[in-house]
């Protein structure tokens, strides 16, 4: 049940007007009303001699009697829980309703009694004019970072600044002030400070004390304190001896409670306080929080200075300065506002640390005209889209970005000239419908405490959820009904921020390309644009020549066989087509712009299987149709290098079917997935090329005609491709895309693939184009109709899921219709014999298996259905022919004789039948012969195809392993492609987890001291299986064979992972994957290999552990690790390894249900295609 708000619009147990006390601070947070929460030091107060005691002893007596009031009501409502806990039954609604009704009711009778006493305190004041209405106070004036607050916190800042503001003017009435209050902190808890800092006492104004004076005054209290627990948690000073406060041990004290201290109202002193906020500042993720930022400021200031005094004495340990977060709002000493410049004797240097070699920033990489174009690129676009596309001189241009962002607020990004960006929410789908939620929707979720702190994406509509009956089963887990919390889809994350170390400015991460991956600790070094240009024009930073591994380019990338064809032929055309432009426009060669700065890669290229779903298998199986095809998925991916930034174009998902995959999948290619974002540079330009069209157009073609010339020549010998576009709310495989670039719809993006396809048939790479309804007759009633075992059966196709679907509906009205039929007679006459050699010749190839049985209806209802279905969009299912294949059996024809006619048919088909067509054909007598009838039959030799290898090792990432899990990865952390800049900022970071692939989760240990072994550390016996060393046991110790250093350990400032490096990976990585499989089955109790007795103690230790994985257990995080890695790569049906079917099921039901969501939305739009 949720809290009601309060009259003051507020929630009731939070209000300070409904639950006052006479301090001017809300009850339960008032430090003198409510003793556990004790005051600090500069808020004790003094013995007043005479009348002025009597005063406090009433003042006293009023508070107790408050107190027990206070007390008394909430000791109602417990007791009104407590009894229906006591009756075995949870508190109703109604009567937790009725309940809390009444305790509202008490508090509006001791609200009127508290009125009452204020007015009499107010007439007993005087003239003195001092006391001021709580209600009609001046509305509080938050700090910098409210706003990105959670309610919690809010809600305690506001408690604090309250009670601030009510301990100010409480002091300033004792002081015998006329109305004013004293300006900065009335003392608090940490009053003394930063050991070492010194102390001063502001005076107070003749205006009163102001909102921005309690707020500053807030926050250094805060900043305050905290350091001083800091200082107190690494003190080694006996009591009484340190050096910088003779108070430390009354923080030792607390600190050694407070690691103890579990209880929610705890009565030691500060004990409360100082928990809510160490945990604050220990969860704290935001950058500008005005509390955290300025105290890790000042611990680095304050290592710097040691650091510094260690250097000058002798004794420094050449390390930097510790890093630091960036921050925002005053230091640990002042309240300086976000943006504004720090004084000049810190600017420009951190420490002795001499500028550069971050490696946090891609704009670390770029020269002074880089980054001013960056800088301009962003304020022109964001500002003043106007001048967005204009030419202008680099002169122009800067002036311009100067003029946009000099009226940007204080609080805006310096770079950009905005304030506050958000992200696109990422697309939230039911876990049982696979509908999507819509925004403002209601939905359920797992949440984290119920996980141990795992973080679940899985959601339920309320459909669903009310639909759920006691229990629902994710991954192997069950989780109640009652488990499941109820949330609201309208999230909204703002773009996260980053401070310069050196002139303390604000920028937004995105703007500054600033990689949050290196952000360690949140304590990593960052140089502003900026900075960098001062620092670079006064040689106070070098060029940075040699880039870090965090920060490498796109042409780094390994190169397989299939890229490097794919870039020489791309660059061979694309300069062809410039010289086309120039030589057709009059124009010199370098006038006319042209397409630079082009990389393809191939990002994955893994071995997989698919598996015939069970209900085709089952209906087809007796026909010896193939239980799974096995096949290899390959990514491409384009970049371009865009204003000195990679950035990814176009991506392309293939599945490559080779010679020992069986029919119909033998030697054939689908292009499963293509997609691409509007940021192709140049932009505008028409290619001179017989067809013309956009050079952006042009170059993806290109790629797409390269890649079947490559697949051709590897002995492939047709493609399939389904011309179905991403519907409203859709990504394939880039985020968010931008709003200016149009979705084609299924005719556009239909004639955009033939379009291509017939420059690839002039080019003869492309033999013969079709479709998949006409070239199957799908079309035809009888027995002309291809058999369903005859179609391609491809992964994520739309065949292989509505055949799923239908096949049990079939089977149902099958069964209906036996048993209406039951003990009736076949009536109908005997079909004449037919010779069954010319028959079967001459059907072959067409009803596979089939007969009269239940599965020969089967299987023609099926076909008939698709046929049907598929008719109005049949041009979408386009079959493409690489070489040349029989029109009568549909097999490929080669190391063999073609007959081919001379003259090819008005559509540029050709008619072609391969020898043993052509042998039944000649001997039927001539009224029988119809596909020959006459045609002019010329024959040729057809050369065997060669056999389909693989062009390359096997490249494997988990980031690329399906579309769905890169689409995954780009909306968990918000990388979009939705604008140029955070194009980028994706681009990088997706480059970033390319060049830096996670180790494997099992190291290896050495075989002597069995330590485990760091990568790159140890030593690998060559001779001996299963044998690793450390350094300190080969060099005492030794081994009889030769050893080789196990991988190289990579330095940050390195090229990335060299080619060594990926195979010692994948070798450790298969090692570990042999021994997981190994220990499950193992049954010898004193196994020889040391690394088997670890395995087995991390089975048994996962079975019996509490914690688990998700409650942040190490060891059952790397065995949950092990069991993902080994369960993606694992193709056997029945595998020991435990929780492997569980995990491979759950990817396959994810799976299915993308692809499940892809077939509903194509369904929807072509039957509004037939209905309009």
């Amino acid at each position: 049940m949720g809290n009601k708000p309060c009259l003051h619009g507020r929630q009731k147990a939070n209000c300070k007007d409904c639950n006052p006390c006479p301090h001017g601070k809300l009850r339960n947070k008032c430090g003198d009303c409510n003793p556990k929460t004790l005051p600090s030091r500069g808020d004790e107060r003094k013995r007043e001699p005479g009348g002025a005691a009597k005063k406090t002893m009433r003042k006293q007596q009023q508070q107790q009697q408050q107190r027990q009031m206070q007390q008394s009501m909430q000791q109602s409502l417990n007791d009104a829980q407590d009894a229906a806990r006591g009756k075995g039954k949870k508190m109703t609604a109604v009567q937790l309703k009725a309940a809390q009704a009444q305790q509202q009711k008490q508090q509006m009778a001791l609200l009127k009694q508290q009125q009452q006493m204020q007015q009499q305190q107010r007439g007993a004041g005087g003239a003195s004019g001092s006391g001021m209405d709580p209600q009609k106070q001046p509305q509080l004036k938050m700090p910098p970072g409210y706003a990105n607050m959670t309610p919690a916190q809010q809600q305690q800042v506001q408690q604090k600044m309250l009670q601030q503001r009510a301990a100010a003017m409480a002091q300033h009435q004792r002081q015998g002030g006329g109305g004013g209050a004293p300006m900065g902190h009335p003392g608090g808890a940490a009053q003394g400070g930063m050991p070492g800092q010194g102390q001063g006492h502001e005076q107070s104004t003749p205006n009163g004390m102001t909102e921005e004076h309690i707020k500053k005054a807030y926050i250094v209290k805060q900043q305050r304190w905290l350091l001083f627990l800091r200082h107190a948690s690494k003190c080694q000073a006996a009591e009484g001896a340190c050096q910088y406060t003779p108070h430390c041990h009354v923080a030792k004290s607390l600190w050694e409670h407070v690691l103890k201290c579990v209880n929610p109202t705890c009565q030691y002193p500060r004990c409360l306080a100082s928990r809510e906020l160490l945990k604050h500042h220990q969860n704290c993720k935001d950058a500008r929080c005005p509390v955290c930022g300025p105290v890790r400021s000042a611990m680095l200031k304050q290592r710097s200075q040691v650091l510094m005094q260690q250097q000058q004495m002798g004794g420094g340990t050449g390390q930097g300065p510790a890093k630091k977060q960036r921050t925002d709002g005053p230091g640990p000493g002042g309240t300086a506002h976000p943006g504004a410049p720090v004084p000049s004797a810190i600017r420009g240097s951190v420490g002795q640390k001499r500028p550069g070699g971050e490696g946090t920033s891609l704009l670390e990489c770029f020269s002074p005209d880089e980054v001013r174009t960056h800088l301009a690129t962003l304020r022109l676009t964001e500002n003043n889209p106007l001048t967005k596309g204009q030419p202008m001189s680099a002169r122009r241009r800067d002036a311009e970005a100067e003029r946009a962002i000099a009226g940007a607020t204080e609080q805006a990004c310096r770079a950009c000239g905005v304030e506050r960006l958000t992200f696109e929410p990422p697309p939230l789908y039911c876990y049982s419908c696979v509908g999507r939620i819509k925004r403002g929707q209601v939905y359920y979720h797992i949440p984290a405490h119920v996980t141990g702190g795992e973080a679940r994406k899985d959601a339920w509509c309320n459909t669903c959820y009310n639909a759920i009956n006691g229990h629902i089963e994710v991954e192997g887990t069950k989780y109640g009904k009652n488990q499941l919390a109820k949330k609201k889809n309208d999230d909204d994350l703002e773009e996260p921020w980053v401070q310069c170390d050196y002139c303390n400015d604000w920028y937004h991460q995105i703007c500054v390309l600033f990689n949050g991956r290196r952000n360690e600790g949140g304590e990593a070094p960052f140089t502003c644009p900026s900075c960098i240009l001062s620092q670079l024009a006064k040689q106070e930073r070098a060029p940075t020549t040699q880039r870090p591994s965090s920060q490498l380019p796109a042409s780094v990338l390994p190169q397989t066989r299939l890229s490097y064809f794919l870039e020489e032929r791309l660059r061979k055309v694309m300069s062809a087509e410039r010289d086309e432009r120039a030589r057709s426009s009059g124009l010199p060669l370098d006038e006319v712009p042209g397409a630079e700065g082009l990389t393809i890669r191939v990002v994955s290229s893994v071995e997989k299987k698919l598996e015939t779903k069970t209900s085709f298998m089952k209906a087809f199986g007796e026909q010896n149709y193939p239980a799974s095809f096995p096949y290899r998925s390959k990514v491409l991916l384009l970049f371009q290098k865009i204003e000195g930034v990679d950035v990814c174009l176009l991506g392309i998902y293939v599945q490559e079917y080779g010679s020992d995959c069986p029919a119909p999948n033998n030697r054939r290619v689908y292009l499963s997935y293509l997609d691409s974002v509007k940021y192709f540079r140049p932009s505008g330009v028409l290619v001179a090329a017989e067809g013309g069209g956009a050079l952006r157009t042009y170059c993806y073609h290109q790629i797409l005609i390269g890649y079947l010339q490559y697949v051709k020549q590897r002995g492939f010998t047709s493609c399939f491709i389904w011309a179905c576009p991403p519907f409203q709310g859709e990504d394939y495989i880039l985020y968010c895309h931008p709003k200016e670039q149009k979705t084609p719809k299924s005719e556009k993006l239909r004639e955009w693939y033939l379009k291509m396809l017939r420059q690839a048939q002039k080019e003869g790479i492309v033999l013969s184009l079709g479709n998949l309804h006409d070239e199957y007759r799908l079309g035809n009633n009888n027995h002309d109709i291809a058999s369903a075992t005859e179609l391609p059966y491809f992964d994520g196709d739309y065949f292989p899921g509505v055949a799923e679907d239908w096949i049990p509906g079939i089977l149902a009205e099958q069964a209906e219709t036996a048993k209406k039929n039951k003990g009736k007679k076949p009536g109908g006459v005997a079909a004449p014999a037919v010779s069954s050699g010319s028959v079967s010749a001459r059907n072959k190839g067409k009803r596979v298996g089939a007969g009269n049985g239940p599965e020969a209806e089967l299987d023609t209802e099926l076909m008939k259905k698709l046929g049907t279905t598929i008719a109005n969009m049949r041009h979408d299912f386009i079959m493409v022919h690489l070489a040349h294949q029989c029109s009568q059996c549909r097999k490929c024809i080669a190391d063999d004789n073609r007959w081919y006619d001379s003259v090819s048919a008005p559509n540029g088909t050709t008619f072609e039948l391969c020898q043993e067509c052509y042998d039944v054909e000649s001997a039927l007598p001539v009224h029988e012969k119809q596909s020959t009838k006459g045609r002019d039959l010329v024959c040729e030799r057809v050369e065997e195809l060669p056999d389909v290898k693989e062009d390359g090792e096997a490249m494997e990432s988990e980031f690329f392993d399906t579309r769905q899990a890169f689409l995954s990865l780009c909306q968990g952390n918000h990388f979009q492609f939705d604008s140029l800049r955070r194009a980028k900022h994706t681009t990088m970071m997706v480059l970033y987890h390319l060049n830096n692939p996670s180790e494997p989760a099992f190291v290896a240990t050495c075989n002597v001291c069995q330590r485990e072994l760091e990568p790159g550390k140890g030593w690998r016996c060559e001779t001996c299986a299963d044998f690793d060393m450390c350094e300190e046991c080969k060099n005492t110790v030794g081994h009889e064979h030769a050893l080789r250093r196990g991988g190289n350990r990579r330095d940050d400032r390195g090229a990335g992972m060299t080619e060594e490096d990926r195979r010692d990976r994948a070798a450790q990585i298969q090692r570990t994957m042999e021994l997981l499989v190994h220990a499950t089955t193992c049954r010898v109790n004193n196994c020889g290999s040391p690394n088997c007795t670890k395995v087995k103690h991390l089975f048994r230790h996962a079975t019996s552990c509490q914690v688990k994985a998700g409650g942040g257990c190490q060891l059952c995080r790397k065995m949950w690790t092990l069991l993902q890695v080994h369960s993606k790569g694992c193709k056997e049906t029945n595998c020991p390894v435990p929780r492997c079917r569980d995990l491979k099921e759950y990817r396959r039901r994810a799976q299915d249900q993308v692809e499940e969501r892809r077939r509903e939305q194509y369904r929807a739009y072509m039957q509004a295609q037939a209905g309009g």
